[in-house]
């Protein structure tokens, strides 16, 4: 497990955030929407570089686990092979690092529109 400060990524901002909540109220109690996973256990690394971003699907396993789907600089593909999201929401019990496999075993239902995200460098 990922030690904190270890994640490298981007931060949603917070303003936006707040819209998009309102938007896509979340399905389940525990509200995450706070950020996209470039890597974990990258203590050591340089935050990446800004990026253009856009929503453009979600993942729900019905069980508990709700993630947005986002594509970075044109691509859902994480370079460790896993998808780019945004954790949504969780149940009881679940846990966030879950959506890469709710994504990969379940797949995504892509929006008609993508939606621009303003996303900032961080570590978290």
């Amino acid at each position: 497990m990922a030690r904190p400060g270890s994640v490298i990524g981007w931060k949603l901002d917070r303003e936006q955030r707040g819209e998009l909540l309102d938007r896509f109220p979340p399905r389940y109690p525990q509200t995450v929407a706070d950020h996209v996973t470039l890597e974990a256990e990258a203590e050591s690394k340089s935050l990446p570089d800004p990026v253009d971003a856009v929503m453009v699907g979600i993942a729900d396993d019905r069980g508990g686990v709700e993630a947005m789907v986002v594509a970075i600089d044109g691509t859902t593909k994480r370079p460790d092979g896993s998808t780019y999201h945004i954790t949504w929401s969780l149940a009881p019990g679940r846990r966030a690092r879950e959506s890469n496999n709710v994504i990969r075993e379940m797949g995504w239902d892509s929006f008609d529109v993508p939606i621009a995200l303003m996303l900032t460098p961080d570590r978290f």
